[in-house]
C-alpha cells in the first residue's frame, strides 16, 4: 500500500474550481470518483494525518497511487461528469446501489409497428415506455388482463403474432375480444398504435377522460336501445374502475412525485422508493449498498439521487422529489433533473400531511427491508461459518468461537445504571439466555467500573456453580465445542443461567472498558476466556494489553458479526433501562401519596407496568388494585396529574363527577 504523501500533488497546483477527481491505484485502475465545489479544499481533506481520517477513507487513500482532477464550468456539469465516470469505472470505493430483487416493469413497445405490452425485469431498452417497478409480477398480469378488454392491444410474443398472420387466424385473444387482432388486420397499424397510446395514458395518470367517456358512451348506447353494446361497456367501466383500485390514492392533489427514504446501519444502507403519479401509487422499488465513506445521511441521498436519475429519459424525472434530508448541493441537483426534465423538478423534505406520512410508510419499508436483509445474510450457514472462522484468526483465538456473550452498560447521567448480556451461538442469537443486571456497586456515571461489576458477577456465578456440582464441573473444557461442561438444574432439568463458557467475550466499548472486562477475569482467577471490545464510532476491535486495535475489512462477515453482536447488547440494554426508569418515575410520583407504603406502591407498578397506562387510568381502575380504596386512588391520580402539570403546556387534573384524568 502507498502513503498518501508519496503521491500527493501540490497545493498550489490544485485548482479552486468545481470539478471531478479520480484515485487511481498501482495498476492504474480507478478505485474512487468524487465531484467537488472546490478541488483543493476537497482533496486536501484526504491528505491529512491517515490517523484522523475514518477508516474506509484512509483503506481507499493507502489503497491509491496518484489522483488526477478535471475541471468543469458549474456544478451541474460536475455531477453529470460524476456519473459517466461511475458508470464508465465501475470504482470499487464508490456507493453502489444495488437492488435488493428483481422488480418486474410494464412495458409497452412503441418502438414496434404493432406495440405489444409485456411484463419484464432488468435493463431498459430505448423506444420501449416503462410503468412501475412493481412488487410482484402476478399483480402487474392482473391489471393488464382487466384492461385488455378496454384496451385489445396486442399482448402476444412475436413467434404467435407471426405466426397467427401466416395461418390468417388469431389467437384465443383474438377470440375472445381482448386483442384487437392487427395480425389477420382486423384493424390497422395506425389504430392498433391509437389504442396502445391511449392504454399508456391510462397508466400514466389520465383516468378521468376515460371512464367519463366509457360512461357517455355507455349511457348512449343504453338511450339507441342497444343493451348488447351497453352491457359491454357497463363491465369495460368496470373493468377500469376495478384497475383503480388496485393503486392506492395517497395525494389527493394529483402530485407527481418519488418518495424516498434510507434505513443505515454503520455499514450497510437500505433506500427505499414509492413511485407517485397523479396522486396513487403506481410502483416501488429498494436497493442496499454497502457504505464505503462516513457519510451522512445527506450525503447518501446525493449519491442515491445521482445513481437513479442521471441518464433516464425525461419521463421517468417527476416534477417532485421527497427525501429524508437535502444533499449539500440540492439546487445543483434540481438543476441537473430539471434540465433533463425540461421542467422544473423540486427536492425537498415533507414537513407534514400526507406527504410526511407516507415518508414515515416508505421508511418502515426501507427499515423492514435493511432487517429482511440483515436476516438473511445471518441465517445462511455458510456465511455465518465464515464469520466465525474470520473472527478466530482476526483475534487468533485458539479455537471457533462457537458461543460469543457480549455486555453494555446502559445509564442516563450516572443514574439507574445497568447492565445487559446476550448470547449468540452459531452466529445466532440464543435470546432465552439473554439475562440483566443492575449495577449497584458503583457511583454516578463510570461505564468502566460498571463493566468491572458485571464481569465480575456474571463469572464468579460460573465459578460458584461449579463448586455446587463439582461431578459435573470437573471435566475438562471440550477445546473443538468451545463450550465448557454443561450444569443441569436438578429441579427444572434445564442448563442453569451460566452454566456455558463462552468461547468470546465481546464488550461495547474501547480499551478501558477491554481493560476493565479483563481485569475482572484475571481477578477471579479465570484465563482461557478472551475478550475483546468493539468501538461504535469507527468500528475497531481492541484487544487487552494491545496498543493498537484490529482493523477488520469493511466487507469481512466476522465484522458484520461482531457489529451484529454489539448492537443486540445495545437494544437489549436500552430496554432494560427504559422499563427500569419508567417503574422509577413512577415510584416518584408516588412518595407523597398518604397512606401508601411501599407494599403497596409495588403493587400498583406491578398490576399498570407503565407510566404511561397509569397516566391513563381512571380513579375507579386504580380502586380495583387489590389494597388500594376509592379515597387512595384519588391521592394517586391527583399525584399523578400534579406531576404531569409541571411539563410545559400540559395541566391534568381530577374530575371528581365522572373520575377520569382530564388533560388540558
Amino acid at each position: 500500500m502507498a502513503h498518501p504523501s508519496t503521491y500527493r500533488p501540490k497545493t498550489g497546483s490544485i485548482p479552486t474550481r468545481p470539478g471531478v477527481y479520480r484515485f487511481r491505484d498501482k495498476d492504474h485502475r480507478v478505485v474512487y470518483v468524487g465531484k467537488a465545489k472546490n478541488l483543493r479544499a476537497r482533496l486536501s481533506s484526504y491528505f491529512q494525518d491517515i490517523t484522523n481520517l475514518h477508516p474506509r477513507t484512509a483503506t481507499m487513500v493507502t489503497t491509491s497511487a496518484s489522483v488526477e482532477w478535471t475541471v468543469v464550468a458549474t456544478e451541474v456539469e460536475a455531477l453529470q461528469l460524476e456519473y459517466s465516470w461511475i458508470k464508465e469505472y465501475d470504482p470499487r470505493f464508490n456507493v453502489k446501489y444495488r437492488d435488493d430483487k428483481s422488480y418486474p416493469w410494464l412495458a409497452v413497445t412503441l418502438n414496434e409497428e404493432y406495440p405489444r405490452v409485456m411484463v419484464g425485469r432488468g435493463a431498459k431498452k430505448k423506444g420501449v415506455k416503462y410503468f412501475g417497478p412493481y412488487s410482484h409480477a402476478w399483480a402487474i398480469r392482473e391489471t393488464v388482463d382487466l384492461l385488455l378488454r378496454v384496451f385489445p392491444m396486442r399482448s402476444c410474443s412475436n413467434g404467435v403474432f407471426k405466426r397467427s398472420s401466416q395461418i390468417g387466424r388469431p389467437c384465443l385473444l383474438g377470440y375472445i375480444d381482448k386483442c384487437a387482432a392487427p395480425c389477420v388486420d382486423r384493424i390497422d397499424a395506425d389504430e392498433h398504435r391509437r389504442i396502445a397510446e391511449d392504454f399508456c395514458d391510462f397508466l400514466g395518470g389520465k383516468t378521468d377522460a376515460f371512464v367519463r367517456r366509457v360512461q357517455q358512451e355507455m349511457y348512449a348506447a343504453s338511450e339507441r336501445q342497444d343493451y348488447e353494446k351497453a352491457a359491454r361497456l357497463r363491465d369495460d367501466l368496470g373493468a377500469l374502475n376495478k384497475a383503480l383500485e388496485k393503486q392506492a390514492v395517497v395525494f389527493g392533489d394529483g402530485t407527481d412525485a418519488d418518495v424516498i427514504a434510507l434505513a443505515e446501519d454503520p455499514l450497510e444502507v437500505a433506500v427505499q422508493i414509492f413511485h407517485v403519479r397523479s396522486g396513487r401509487i403506481r410502483g416501488q422499488r429498494g436497493w442496499v449498498a454497502d457504505r464505503v465513506e462516513d457519510s451522512d445521511t445527506a450525503a447518501l441521498v446525493g449519491d442515491f439521487l445521482l445513481q437513479l436519475y442521471a441518464g433516464e429519459e425525461a419521463d421517468a424525472i417527476p416534477k417532485e422529489i421527497l427525501v429524508p434530508a437535502l444533499p449539500e448541493d440540492a439546487s445543483t441537483y434540481e438543476e441537473l433533473l430539471s434540465e433533463t426534465r425540461g421542467s422544473r423538478v423540486s427536492i425537498r423534505v415533507p414537513q407534514r400531511g400526507d406527504k410526511k406520512s407516507l415518508q414515515e410508510t416508505v421508511a418502515q419499508n426501507a427499515a423492514q427491508s435493511l432487517a429482511l436483509h440483515k436476516t438473511r445474510r445471518a441465517s445462511d450457514l455458510t456465511t455465518r461459518n465464515q464469520a466465525l472462522e474470520e473472527i478466530q484468526q482476526a483475534l487468533e483465538l485458539p479455537s471457533v468461537p462457537l458461543r460469543m456473550e457480549c455486555y453494555d452498560i446502559s445509564n442516563l447521567q450516572g443514574t439507574e445504571v445497568v447492565a445487559s448480556m446476550v448470547v449468540f451461538e452459531d452466529g445466532l442469537a440464543r435470546k432465552s439466555e439473554y439475562r440483566r443486571f443492575v449495577i449497584k456497586g458503583v457511583d454516578g456515571q463510570n461505564d468502566v467500573a460498571s463493566m468491572h461489576e458485571v464481569i465480575t458477577r456474571r463469572f464468579k456465578r460460573l465459578l460458584d456453580e461449579r463448586i455446587e456440582h463439582p461431578d459435573l464441573a470437573s471435566g475438562e473444557i471440550d477445546a473443538e465445542q468451545d463450550t465448557g461442561p454443561m450444569l443441569i438444574d436438578p429441579e427444572t432439568g434445564r442448563p442453569k443461567k451460566f452454566a456455558y463458557v463462552p468461547g468470546l467475550v465481546v464488550v461495547d466499548g474501547g480499551p478501558p472498558q477491554v481493560a476493565a472486562a479483563q481485569r475482572a477475569l484475571d481477578e477471579l482467577g479465570i484465563d482461557d476466556i478472551p475478550v475483546c471490545g468493539l468501538a461504535k464510532r469507527l468500528e475497531e476491535v481492541w484487544l487487552p494489553g494491545q496498543a493498537d486495535p484490529v482493523i477488520l475489512p469493511r466487507s469481512s462477515e466476522g465484522l458484520y458479526l461482531l457489529q451484529r453482536v454489539r448492537d443486540e447488547a445495545h437494544r437489549f440494554a436500552i430496554t432494560h433501562h427504559r422499563s427500569r426508569r419508567s417503574k422509577t418515575m413512577v415510584e416518584s410520583m408516588l412518595d407523597d401519596v398518604p397512606g401508601l407504603g411501599e407494599v403497596r406502591r409495588k403493587t400498583l407498578i406491578k398490576h399498570f407496568g407503565s407510566l404511561k397506562k397509569l397516566r391513563s387510568a381512571t380513579v375507579e381502575e386504580i380502586a380495583e388494585v387489590p389494597g388500594i380504596g376509592t379515597r387512595t386512588a384519588t391521592a394517586i391520580a391527583n399525584a399523578v396529574a400534579q406531576k404531569q402539570a409541571e411539563r410545559p403546556g400540559r395541566r391534568q387534573t381530577v374530575n371528581t363527577a365522572t373520575g377520569e384524568i382530564e388533560e388540558s
